[in-house]
């Protein structure tokens, strides 16, 4: 493997794991919202697919978000009969984001990003040096 095809590798890895800190912070963000009315659904969890492509122009394969989907999860519900959004028995429909998991999904992208800079930094390091050898 060249040491190009390594930053390459480590490059789209680097983007997927971003794609997916994105979709984690988005489901964060609206783990508390409710929808304005009885009949209409709450914010719906985003997941995220990846998938292995080959890349023509390198000759290899390398990571990529292959689809950015919804969860068909249940929504949780809250007693509230005083919320614009309650039913008639006064329950509202809650996002069905569960913190504790989008938490330890962030944390497994965080630990992937990381192993991809890394590799990526060492890539350039061993670069460097062969650059600084044949001078």
């Amino acid at each position: 493997m060249e040491i190009g095809q390594a930053l390459d590798i480590s490059a789209a890895g680097l983007a997927a794991e971003t794609s997916r800190l994105r979709v984690i912070a988005e489901n964060l963000a609206n783990q508390d919202s409710t929808a304005a009315t009885p009949d209409a659904e709450p914010y719906r969890r985003k997941t995220i697919s990846f998938a292995t492509r080959m890349d023509r122009a390198l000759g290899i394969p390398t990571v990529r978000v292959a689809r950015i989907g919804r969860d068909p999860a249940a929504f949780p519900q809250r007693y509230d009969p005083g919320h614009p959004a309650a039913d008639a028995q006064g329950y509202v429909r809650t996002p069905n984001v569960n913190s504790f998991v989008e938490l330890m999904d962030m944390r497994e992208a965080e630990r992937s990003y990381s192993a991809n800079l890394a590799v990526l930094q060492t890539t350039r390091g061993m670069l460097e040096r062969t650059i600084g050898l044949l001078k």
